[in-house]
């Protein structure tokens, strides 16, 4: 069994409240929870208005499967449009 883990921060392009952060953040996780079957949740600047840091976590048998997962997951949170990936730290066990 492997695991792989990654934290990302986000850039919110156009933020202007907490709580438009976080109407953003939350529908990006709900979204790459439903596609992925992912765990994924906020886990620090919670109190930014523009930054925001995710954790995710994949689980699976083969570490090239969890490679493509989380290669697939850093592309839909790209191509998302409201959000930039500032910094990843990614690390599979």
């Amino acid at each position: 069994m492997f695991v792989g883990i990654c934290r990302l921060e986000l850039y919110l392009l156009e933020s202007n409240s907490l709580k438009e952060k976080r109407q953003v953040i939350r529908s990006i996780i709900e979204r790459l929870k439903n596609r992925f079957n992912i765990s994924i949740a906020e886990v620090g600047c919670q109190d930014a208005l523009r930054r925001a840091e995710i954790g995710l976590a994949v689980v699976s048998n083969e570490t090239i499967h969890l490679e493509k997962v989380i290669g697939k997951v850093i592309n839909f949170i790209e191509s998302n449009g409201q959000v930039e990936i500032i910094k990843m730290d990614k690390d599979i066990y």
